[in-house]
C-alpha cells in the first residue's frame, strides 16, 4: 500500500494569553501588554498570534448595569480605532497578522460580541460575532456574580464564515462557541484548517453555586479542552483557543490556553494564568489525511438523517 505523503504546509501560531484586566485599567496598557506579546511571537517566529476574547478590557458581564451609557464605555465603535492602532501598526511592521476580540458597537446600536482576523499586512479580512450567547439577561442578586451576556449582547448575525489568508482556510468563533459541536462542523463543511477562537471562563459555575450543584474546577478545565478537542478531531482542524485567565476583580477565570492538532492531540499548553505566549507550527497538510479518511464528509455524511438539528431547537422526548 503506497504511503500517505504530504507535502508540508507550516503556519507557525501563537497563543497570547493574557492575565487579568481589571476595570481601571485603561485599553491604551492593555494594547502594550497585546504589543508585548505580539513582538514575542515575532522572535519565535510566528506568522499569526491569537488573543482572547473581549482582549481590550475586563469581562465586564458581570456585572448588572442598569445605565446603557455606562456599558457602553466598553465598547469600540470603530476598529482600529485610536486606541488599538499601535497594535495594527506594529503587527504590520513584524508582518504578523493576528486574532483580537472585542465588544462591537455597530454605527446603526447593534452590540455584538466580536473577533476579527488581521492578516500579515495590517488588513482586516474577516469578522465573525458571536453566536452562542450563555448566561441570562437580567439580574440574578444571588448570584456571587452575573453573566450577563444575554443582556448586553446580541446574537451574532454573520454565520461561521472561513476565509483564505496567511497560507490556510482561516475560520473564528468565541468562548462558548466552541462547546457546540455545529460550530466544528459548519466551519469543517467549508474545510477549514486553522480555528481560532478567544475565551473569558470562570473557573466556578455561579449558577451551580446557588443551586448546590457545585462544579469543581478541574471538571470546568476538562470540559474546556475535551470539547476543543473533539471538534478539532472530528472536523480534522487545527485549533488555537485562547484564555483570558487569573483573578479578575475578585473572579478568578481559568487558563488552559492551548494548541490542538487534526488528530485532536494538545501540542502545546500555557502553564500559568498570567500573560504568556504559547507556540506551535501548525502543518495544515496535516489537516488532509482526516479529510481525506474517516471524515471525508462527502462520501460518508447522511444528511437525510440530520433534519432536527436544524429544524428543533429544544429536546422534544418520545410520547410515553
Amino acid at each position: 500500500m503506497p504511503a500517505f505523503k504530504l507535502t508540508p504546509r507550516l503556519v507557525t501560531v501563537g497563543g497570547a494569553q493574557l492575565g487579568p484586566i481589571q476595570r481601571a485599567e485603561k485599553r491604551e496598557a492593555v494594547v502594550e501588554r497585546l504589543i508585548a506579546l505580539l513582538r514575542e511571537g515575532h522572535r519565535k517566529g510566528c506568522r499569526i498570534v491569537v488573543f482572547p476574547e473581549l482582549a481590550l478590557t475586563t469581562f465586564f458581564p458581570r456585572w448588572f448595569m442598569p445605565d446603557w451609557k455606562e456599558v457602553e464605555t466598553f465598547f469600540e465603535r470603530e476598529m482600529p480605532n485610536k486606541a488599538v492602532q499601535p497594535l495594527f501598526d506594529e503587527a504590520k511592521r513584524l508582518k504578523i497578522g493576528f486574532y483580537l476580540g472585542y465588544a462591537e458597537l455597530t454605527a446603526d446600536g447593534h452590540h455584538f460580541n466580536t473577533a476579527i482576523l488581521v492578516d500579515d499586512t495590517g488588513k482586516i479580512v474577516g469578522k465573525y460575532r458571536k453566536v452562542h450567547l450563555p448566561g441570562h439577561s437580567e439580574n440574578e442578586p444571588e448570584r456571587p456574580f452575573q453573566h450577563l451576556e444575554k443582556r448586553y449582547f446580541e446574537p451574532g448575525d454573520l454565520g461561521f464564515p472561513v476565509w483564505r489568508s496567511m497560507g490556510g482556510i482561516m475560520g473564528m468563533c468565541i468562548c462558548n462557541d466552541r462547546r457546540w459541536p455545529e460550530t466544528y462542523r459548519v466551519m469543517g463543511l467549508q474545510g477549514v484548517e486553522l480555528l481560532m477562537l478567544g475565551y473569558n471562563t470562570p473557573a466556578i459555575n455561579a449558577w451551580a453555586m446557588v443551586h448546590s450543584a457545585p462544579e469543581p474546577e478541574h471538571l470546568r478545565q476538562f470540559h474546556n479542552h475535551v470539547v476543543m478537542q473533539a471538534g478539532a478531531y472530528q472536523n480534522s482542524t487545527w485549533v488555537v483557543a485562547v484564555a483570558k485567565a487569573g483573578i479578575e476583580e475578585d473572579c478568578s477565570l481559568i487558563g488552559g490556553s492551548c494548541i490542538i492538532a487534526p488528530t485532536g492531540e494538545m501540542v502545546a499548553l500555557a502553564r500559568g494564568v498570567d500573560d504568556e505566549l504559547i507556540v506551535a507550527d501548525c502543518d495544515l497538510a496535516l489537516c488532509k489525511y482526516g479529510k481525506d479518511t474517516i471524515f471525508n464528509f462527502d462520501k460518508h455524511r447522511r444528511i437525510e438523517h440530520y433534519g432536527l438539528i436544524s429544524s428543533q431547537t429544544g429536546v422534544i422526548e418520545p410520547p410515553m
